[in-house]
């Protein structure tokens, strides 16, 4: 059996190879910088705190995971800056956003669950039972829930992509981006975010239609007129 020998990569020996080699490396990073170039240009004035969050109808809560079918410990942060605001008056109604692809598995019921123990009437939460993702989630909070103006809920490293592609949806948006311990999730999620960027730019520019659409639920309409009357 012949031994498989791998030969490393020869660099240019010619100053103009070598040259040409820089640029191209240059040009790959700034390419791989555009999307997060864009996404904070989109967001730079849409982010507050819950404490200057201008007063606006609806909050989105993006799902951030469950564990052993309870919240996750950063989906519990979301939720508690959402039960917060509602207490404070800032929100009317708010509309979670999560996956319930599996039988096994949902977000959304979880989420409202909680927030109902939190001081939330059931009756202000609506669920999106097919948020599989950002995008998903900001498309069918405009098209199927009638979304136009919303607070955006989750955690530092994720607000400004929700943001970005909520506006490019439609959803005129700002974003409370809710502290969270530095542990290894947070390294994680803010190191993926680096890679999402990219899809986020590609979404907003191609807008894709969500894994699921469906029709038109007026469950964010009939909750805002129950809290009117």
């Amino acid at each position: 059996m012949r031994a498989v020998t791998f030969r490393r990569p020869r660099l240019p020996r010619t100053r103009r190879g070598q040259r040409r080699l820089v640029q191209a490396v240059m040009a790959g990073c700034v390419l791989a910088l555009l999307p997060a170039t864009w996404m904070y240009a989109a967001t730079g004035d849409r982010l507050r705190t819950a404490a200057d969050v201008p007063r606006t109808d609806v909050a989105v809560v993006f799902g951030a995971g469950l564990w052993d079918g309870e919240p996750s410990p950063y989906l519990a942060h979301r939720l508690d800056a959402a039960a917060g605001l509602y207490r404070e008056g800032r929100i009317k109604v708010v509309l979670v956003t999560g996956d319930n692809s599996r039988e096994d598995y949902d977000e959304p019921d979880a989420m409202r669950a909680y927030l109902t123990r939190h001081g939330v009437p059931d009756g202000r939460i609506v669920s999106d039972y097919a948020g599989f993702d950002t995008w998903d989630s900001c498309v069918r909070a405009k098209t199927i829930f009638g979304v136009d103006r919303a607070v955006l809920i989750s955690q530092g490293f994720h607000i400004r992509r929700a943001v970005a592609l909520c506006q490019a949806a439609g959803v005129t948006s700002y974003g409370v981006g809710v502290d969270a311990k530095h542990d290894v999730t947070w390294y994680y999620g803010g190191t993926r975010e680096i890679f999402a960027a990219g899809k986020a730019a590609l979404d907003a520019v191609f807008r894709p239609d969500p894994r699921f659409l469906g029709p038109k639920e007026p469950g964010v309409e009939r909750a805002l007129a129950a809290a009117a009357g």
